[in-house]
């Protein structure tokens, strides 16, 4: 697998205009960079005029922040996989620490996974401990549940499609990232896991730590939040993993 570089702009920019500025820059930085897989998740509302501003077909792929576990129905707010998948989107981002901290559980998370799958979207779940659990010596029995409860009754044919993402939520927006020796053992603890599924790193990214994290750290790729929002940084990031 190709390096996945995921870039989450969460509940950014506010306008369209800044949103298609964003997204056709890094477009342009990134056209002729064929050994990388580069994904954009915007907010939902953005998706349908991205799509058709968009000037490349290789890269950036689009991906969603989240969705719903039910195809359609009387779920007001939500937006299920199919309508995802028939905009073109790719890729999606699930568990994030983020809607977590809005309630979202591991078996709700479970279910998303699921829905997401059978409409052959690709799954990015991410998982990851806060300050607390890491101070208390708890980050692997926290990984370990919401890995095993996330992936729980998937079937090995699902799991092809998957990816993971490390996200220390005490790392997220911190400017802060977790050490590359500690991030390192992580990702060897979670390979453990889950064995063969790509692996991507999230907490703090940028462009002069990137490179450290997949060829030392040994992630396959990245979730990139606030450096995300900066087209010429996440151009940098981009560019540093090719080099690896």
């Amino acid at each position: 697998m190709k390096p996945l570089i995921v870039a989450n702009w969460k509940m950014n920019p506010s306008t369209l205009a800044e949103a298609k500025r964003l997204f056709n820059s890094v477009a342009k930085g990134i056209k002729n960079i064929g050994r990388t897989e580069v994904v954009i998740c915007p907010p939902f509302v953005w998706f349908s005029n991205l799509l058709a501003s968009k000037p490349y077909t290789l890269n950036p792929k689009l991906g969603a922040q989240d969705c719903f576990w039910v195809e359609s129905g009387a779920y007001t707010g939500e937006i299920s996989p199919i309508m995802l998948k028939n905009l073109g989107c790719k890729y999606v981002i699930i568990g994030h620490s983020e809607r977590r901290k809005l309630g979202e559980t591991d078996e709700m998370i479970n279910k998303k996974i699921k829905a997401a799958l059978e409409t052959k979207l690709k799954p990015i779940l991410c998982v990851g401990e806060t300050e607390e659990e890491r101070s208390d010596g708890k980050t692997f029995e926290v990984l370990t549940r919401q890995l095993e409860r996330s992936l729980n009754y998937l079937s090995n044919k699902s799991f092809r499609n998957l990816i993971i993402a490390y996200e220390p939520v005490w790392a997220i927006g911190s400017g802060n990232p977790c050490g590359i020796s500690e991030a390192k053992a992580v990702n060897l603890f979670i390979r453990k896991i889950v064995k063969n599924l790509p692996i991507l790193y999230g907490g703090s990214v940028n462009s002069q730590n990137a490179e450290s994290y997949i060829k030392e750290a040994k992630f396959q790729g990245f979730i990139v939040g606030g450096a995300s929002l900066n087209p010429q940084e996440f151009i940098r990031i981009v560019k540093s993993v090719v080099k690896t």
